[in-house]
């Protein structure tokens, strides 16, 4: 069987040995509502949050201070990157809440995706790893074990799943995303909250990422800095920069500033 890559402006077909024959999009250069009945399900994660003590990376922050939690335990490691995740994704079009604990099923994240080339917004069930090594292709497996837990509101055909890692994506994780059948992404966010690579499979481009491309440019905290050393003729290479979405030459839902060249 051949697969379509989809990268930058034009297709190619390759052997199903190449890498390249996948259907993935690449990027290597490198308020959710709640529901009025709160009953959980056997099969479905709460979607009123994870937590009572903390709903936001600050408060998680505070909360943490409060109890004494390490921030080299997992449980301070794994939350203190879900809300990051939450909190750097809202500028390319993510309302995400944090469902992760005991009882999450394997889903972390639940939210919308706003996008101009879909009508409504999708839903997304988004798994983060905040793992220190390179993630193995059962992942892929994994994310979608999640669909099957996910709330009734997240069942239809609209829903999109999500990973995220600190590590960019192996050959092995690109190989198994673009084999599935679900509609699948993956992004590469740092601890810090940086959005360094989005990848995703053939499935999740006909549920409304189709025309979507990805990008670098500086954030708006470094544009400025880049702008001044520019013109100070200082070489600002090396530069920290981080994806944003388009679509027709225009960025999607970002704070980045369109004038600053990739």
């Amino acid at each position: 069987m051949q697969r379509v890559l989809h990268k930058a402006s034009h297709f190619r077909r390759a052997s199903r040995y190449d890498p390249l024959s996948y259907a993935l999009r690449l990027s290597s250069a490198t308020s959710l509502s709640s529901p009025a009945d709160s009953t959980i399900l056997p099969d479905q994660v709460p979607v009123n949050g994870a937590s009572k003590e903390h709903n936001d990376l600050p408060s998680f922050l505070s909360y943490a201070s409060r109890v004494g939690l390490r921030p080299t335990t997992t449980t301070y490691v794994g939350t203190h990157y879900e809300y990051t995740v939450a909190s750097c994704l809202r500028r390319l079009g993510f309302s995400l809440t944090r469902v992760g604990g005991v009882s999450d099923l394997g889903i972390d994240l639940l939210g919308d995706w706003t996008l101009p080339t879909f009508p409504t917004p999708l839903k997304v069930l988004m798994q983060c790893k905040a793992l220190n090594r390179r993630l193995s292709p059962n992942v892929a497996r994994e994310l979608e074990g999640a669909f099957v837990g996910a709330p009734a509101g997240w069942r239809g055909p609209d829903v999109v799943g999500v990973l995220t890692a600190p590590k960019s994506a192996t050959k092995g994780v690109q190989e198994a995303l673009a084999m599935s059948k679900l509609p699948l992404c993956f992004m590469k966010i740092g601890l810090g909250g940086r959005v360094e690579q989005c990848l995703w499979n053939a499935a999740a481009s006909e549920k409304g990422l189709e025309g979507v491309d990805v990008t670098l440019k500086y954030s708006p905290e470094r544009a400025a800095e880049v702008e001044a050393a520019t013109q100070l003729g200082v070489n600002t290479h090396g530069v920290e920069r981080e994806i944003v979405l388009t679509h027709k030459g225009k960025i999607l839902a970002t704070d980045v500033a369109d004038d600053i060249k990739a």
